[in-house]
């Protein structure tokens, strides 16, 4: 150990650690730098060579040498008045924390909610003052995604723009929780079915109500336009929605919500105009949030895994970063769906 750290000047090198590993540099550099495309014995043998060497990563040569920041941007184009009223975004920034709770990079989190905050932010990446992106509810029509691609940035995206989606992806089986939700009202004799949509700029809300759409086909009830109320995923948004909706067709008996928020303005409208839940109106919700646990009744709510897909955009994004930084960029990029479970209570 001590000749090996007089032929390097004293300080242990990733060569000499490579060595003892029994490994190639470019092997020993993902394990120090937390890649998982390396197998658990050759981890081991890196780690354990970094023990005996005394090895000390030179973060800020690495990063020069590099052109790394060891830092990671979430961003969330939503207000702040959005981001702290849905539990969505606190799950999935738990899941990103955890995913980076054994690295050395840092996190970011970035609200641009309007055209200044957006300019701010583009100008921001342009100066490459993160390795990498994950984005989080994004809109259609939103120019971030193809901005990061211009300047080569690693990102993940949480919810695809649309089906043919450039970007590595993480999403819940929208479509799926939607039908699930939908057959079970049907199973409990439910007929007059209605849905409180999200922004349908935004892709899951949009396969939320393709899912709706084809479980009203499939069970040959009548496909009504009024029984589908755009709203904006908020708690104020659900309300307006669904005044509409009895408005339209006040003999509505159920109401699929396409996030537990909007489903708790929901309830409150369906309460003062007198319709009881589950008797007269059966209401179900998506995300099984804390929301859906302490309403009255409880919510019946799809369970979309937010913490994972935090997690699984992480684990992607460092993967991409790492296949970056060895030049491997020409990989296939992954579209990862993870499944969507109905958690049934007393409201349905």
């Amino acid at each position: 150990m001590a000749a090996a750290r007089v032929r390097s000047g004293g300080r242990p090198t990733l060569e000499e650690v490579a060595a003892r590993a029994g490994v190639g540099r470019g092997t020993a550099s993902r394990v120090i730098n937390g890649s998982p495309r390396v197998s658990a014995q050759t981890r081991e043998a890196v780690e354990a060579a970094v023990a005996e060497l005394g090895y000390v990563p030179n973060r800020a040569a690495r990063a020069l040498a590099g052109n790394r920041t060891d830092a990671i941007a979430l961003v969330v184009p939503e207000s702040e008045t959005r981001f702290f009223a849905e539990p969505y975004f606190s799950d999935i920034v738990r899941g990103v924390g955890a995913a980076l709770a054994d690295t050395e990079m840092q996190l970011l989190l970035t609200l641009a909610g309007n055209d200044r905050e957006r300019r701010r932010l583009a100008q921001y990446l342009t100066a490459h003052r993160v390795d990498g992106v994950l984005l989080v509810s994004v809109h259609a029509d939103d120019p971030l995604p193809d901005l990061l691609e211009q300047l080569g940035m690693p990102a993940v995206i949480s919810g695809r723009r649309h089906a043919a989606e450039t970007l590595p992806s993480v999403d819940s089986d929208n479509f799926e929780g939607a039908r699930a939700a939908v057959d079970h009202f049907i199973s409990r004799g439910r007929r007059n079915i209605a849905t409180i949509t999200g922004r349908l700029d935004v892709y899951g809300a949009q396969r939320r109500l393709d899912g709706y759409r084809k479980a009203i086909a499939t069970a040959g009830l009548d496909p009504d336009e009024r029984l589908i109320a755009p709203a904006d995923f908020s708690e104020e948004g659900g309300a307006r929605a669904m005044r509409e909706l009895l408005e339209r067709r006040p003999d509505v008996d159920a109401v699929f919500a396409a996030s537990d928020v909007m489903a708790a303005g929901a309830r409150h409208v369906l309460r003062e105009s007198g319709r009881r839940i589950p008797d007269d109106v059966a209401l179900i919700g998506f995300d099984d949030s804390a929301v859906a646990r302490h309403m009255d009744p409880p919510l019946t709510s799809v369970r979309q895994p937010i913490e994972e897909m935090g997690r699984t955009m992480t684990r992607v994004l460092l993967q991409e970063i790492a296949n970056r930084s060895s030049g491997d960029g020409t990989r296939e990029r992954p579209r990862i769906v993870l499944p969507t479970e109905l958690v049934v209570r007393e409201s349905s």
